[in-house]
C-alpha cells in the first residue's frame, strides 16, 4: 500500500491488514514514522519518539510469519498522552519540573495496549500538568490545530488529537478531567471517549487528585477504533479502587425496540451556542431519527440551570492544590500559568464544596430518570469551534465569553462519571470540525458506540483530512 493511504488507514484495518499479511508491521510502522518527520515540526504534537519502534515492528513481522497467536493491535502503532507513564521513554508531564523523567513502568493503558500487540512510536504534548483548555507548556511548547495552524486544538489531550488527525498516529491514549479527551477530539475531528468512570484504571497517570474526576481514554479517527481499544483497556488492575466493574459487565445491550434519543442544543443548557454548532447537533438528531431511531428534542431542568462549569472547577481546584503545590515546592519560577491558576486560585468554603457535591447528587438523579427514558443523550461538546491561540475572549453573536465556556457541554458527564464520547459531524464556515457529545447510562458503553456507529456511518464529513 501507498505510505499516504497507510497513515490515514484506521487502526482496525491495519491490524487487519497485517494479520492477513497484505503489509507488514515494519511497513506501517515507517510510514507514520515518516509522517511524523514531515508534518510534526508545524504542529508540535509529538514531544518524544520512544526508541525501538522498528525493532519491535520487526518482531513483530517475525510473529505473523511464523504464525504465532496475534494480539487485537499486533504491529499497530500508536502514542500517548505525555502525563501517562510509559516505561523507559520520557513522561514529562507538560512542565520543566519533570523536565528528564523516566517511568520504570507502563501505566496500565498503555501495558494493556502493548500487550494487545500495539507498538508505542511516541508520546504527545499536553499543557503543563495536563490542566487546560489549550496545549501549550514552557518544557515543549505550543500545539497547533492541523486543520489550521492558528488555531489551538483544545486541551489537556490537544497533542494526542493532533497528532491522530495529521495522520502521524492511528490511535492514541488520552485523558479527560472536565473536557480533555472529548473537546480536543471536537476540535481536531476525531473520535474520543470518556467511559463511564472507573471502566479504564488511572494507574500510572498523573496527577491523580481528584481521581474520582479523573478518565483515561482512546482517541482515533474511528468509530470502531475507539470501541476497539475501549475493549482492551477497560477492567480493574488491582490498583485503581475506582475501577472495580468487569469489562464483561454492559448494561447496553441491543435491543429489539429503535434506539431512543433526546437531542438538546439550547442557549439555555450550555451557556452560549455557536449557531453552526446547535444546527450540527439538530443535523445529527435528523440523521438518527432518519435511520430508524426515536428522536424528541429533550428538557433537563436542573442542567439547564447548573453551572457545571463552575461547580467542577471549585471542586477540582481545592482537590488539585495541594498535588501542585508539592510538585512545585522549590521550583516555583518553572510554574506555567495552567499550573497557577489552580494554586493561585481562591480555596471554595467549606459550606460551597458541600453544597457543589450535592448538587452533583441530584444532577446523577436527574440522568439516572432521563436514562430510563431514553437510551442515549445527544448534545454538543463545545459551544463553539476551535479558537485562536491564546484568546482571552470568544465572540458567539456578537457577544464576548470566556474561553473556559469551552467546558459547559462536557462537564456535566465528568461531574457524574457518565461515559461520553464526541465524533465529527459538521464543518464550521472557516473550515474547522464541529463535533457532537453523545452519552448513555452509566455502564452501557455499547449503546453509545451502536448510536455513535450509526451517524458515523451517513457522515458527510467522514475521511476528511487536513491539509499539511
Amino acid at each position: 500500500m501507498q505510505q499516504e493511504k497507510l497513515y490515514y488507514t484506521d487502526a482496525t484495518k491495519l491490524a487487519e491488514l497485517i494479520r492477513t499479511k497484505q503489509v507488514s508491521p515494519v511497513e506501517v510502522v515507517k510510514a507514520h514514522l515518516d509522517r511524523i518527520e514531515a508534518v510534526n515540526p508545524k504542529i508540535n504534537a509529538i514531544v518524544t519518539m520512544a526508541d525501538g519502534a522498528l525493532e519491535a515492528a520487526k518482531k513483530a513481522e517475525a510473529a505473523v510469519m511464523s504464525g504465532e497467536k496475534l494480539g487485537a493491535l499486533h504491529g499497530v502503532p500508536f502514542t500517548v498522552k505525555d502525563s501517562i507513564d510509559t516505561a523507559g521513554v520520557l513522561t514529562q508531564r507538560g512542565s520543566p519540573i519533570f523536565k528528564g523523567r523516566v517511568p520504570d513502568t507502563d501505566a496500565t493503558a498503555v501495558a494493556r495496549v502493548k500487550a494487545a500487540g500495539g507498538i508505542l512510536i511516541a508520546k504527545t504534548n499536553p499543557p503543563e500538568f495536563a490542566t487546560s483548555i489549550e496545549t501549550d507548556n514552557l518544557l515543549t511548547g505550543q500545539t497547533n490545530n492541523p486543520w489550521n495552524l492558528d488555531y489551538t486544538p483544545g486541551g489537556s489531550s490537544g497533542g494526542e488529537s493532533a497528532a491522530v488527525a495529521a495522520g502521524m498516529s492511528p490511535l492514541g491514549i488520552g485523558s479527560d478531567l472536565s473536557i480533555s479527551t472529548r473537546g480536543p477530539a471536537a476540535h481536531t475531528g476525531i473520535v474520543g471517549l470518556k467511559a463511564t468512570h472507573g471502566r479504564v484504571p488511572l494507574t500510572g497517570h498523573w496527577p491523580r487528585a481528584p481521581r474520582r474526576l479523573w478518565h483515561i481514554g482512546p482517541m482515533a479517527r474511528s468509530v470502531r477504533d475507539v470501541a476497539l481499544a475501549y475493549s482492551i483497556i477497560a477492567g480493574p488492575d488491582g490498583a485503581d479502587g475506582f475501577s472495580t466493574v468487569p469489562p464483561t459487565v454492559d448494561l447496553g445491550a441491543l435491543q429489539i425496540r429503535p434506539l431512543r434519543v433526546g437531542w438538546i442544543a439550547d442557549n439555555g443548557f450550555f451557556g452560549p451556542i455557536d449557531p453552526e454548532v446547535a444546527a450540527t447537533v439538530k443535523a445529527a438528531a435528523q440523521a438518527l431519527a432518519a435511520v430508524g431511531a426515536e428522536v424528541e428534542e429533550v428538557d433537563l431542568p436542573l442542567l439547564r440551570d447548573t453551572d457545571t462549569v463552575t461547580v467542577l472547577w471549585q471542586l477540582h481546584q481545592m482537590e488539585a492544590a495541594p498535588g501542585f503545590a508539592a510538585a512545585v515546592a522549590g521550583h516555583e519560577d518553572l510554574v506555567f500559568r495552567h499550573a497557577k491558576l489552580v494554586l493561585d486560585g481562591a480555596d471554595t468554603p467549606i459550606k460551597d464544596f458541600v453544597a457543589h457535591e450535592q448538587t452533583v447528587e441530584r444532577l446523577r438523579d436527574e440522568f439516572a430518570g432521563y436514562f430510563q427514558r431514553y437510551d442515549v443523550l445527544l448534545a454538543p461538546v463545545t459551544p463553539f469551534p476551535a479558537t485562536k491561540h491564546g484568546l482571552d475572549d470568544v465572540i458567539v453573536d456578537g457577544k464576548a465569553w470566556s474561553p473556559f465556556q469551552v467546558m459547559n457541554g462536557t462537564s456535566p458527564f465528568s461531574l457524574t462519571g457518565l461515559p461520553a464520547m464526541t465524533l465529527r459531524f459538521g464543518t464550521s464556515s472557516n473550515g474547522l470540525p464541529i463535533g457532537v457529545q453523545l452519552s448513555s447510562a452509566w455502564y452501557a458503553e455499547s449503546t453509545m458506540f451502536d448510536a455513535a456507529a450509526r451517524l458515523e456511518a451517513v457522515s458527510q464529513v467522514r475521511n476528511l483530512y487536513p491539509s499539511l
